[in-house]
């Protein structure tokens, strides 16, 4: 199983309302019980926005500097994002299109890289049942 990040971007979302946002909490949240169901749900978050930025960090001269607030560089912000575990890709397509009819707004897709040494660990553990 692979892990995908299923993200959209402030940008991306035309204003609403509070009843409109609401409405579209509700219909995502139906996706979201639909992934739990399915057991491909990981982690999820749909309320962040360019005001939820703590701060920046960055390495100067090997130490961490911190600047506070909204770091306001780009003209895009991650409105939320959810994690699923599933076979592939075309599962991930799958819940991102569900997610993208009941928000009404575009979700992108991305895998995750599978973790350095997983494939041999999967072949040591393998060898090791049969």
């Amino acid at each position: 199983m692979t892990q995908y990040l299923i993200s959209f971007n402030d940008e991306w979302v035309a204003p609403h309302t509070p009843e409109q946002l609401q409405e579209k909490s509700v219909a995502g949240m139906t996706v979201i019980r639909d992934m739990e169901e399915a057991g491909v749900f990981v982690f999820g978050d749909g309320g962040l926005d360019a005001s939820s930025v703590l701060c920046h960090v960055e390495a100067r001269a090997g130490e961490p500097a911190f600047t506070d607030g909204p770091y306001a560089e780009s003209k895009e912000h991650l409105g939320g994002f959810t994690v699923v575990e599933v076979a592939d890709d075309e599962a991930a397509r799958y819940w991102a299109g569900r997610l993208a009819v009941a928000l009404d707004w575009p979700q992108e897709v991305r895998r995750f890289p599978a973790p350095i040494g997983a494939a041999a660990d999967r072949a040591a553990h393998t060898t090791k049942e049969k």
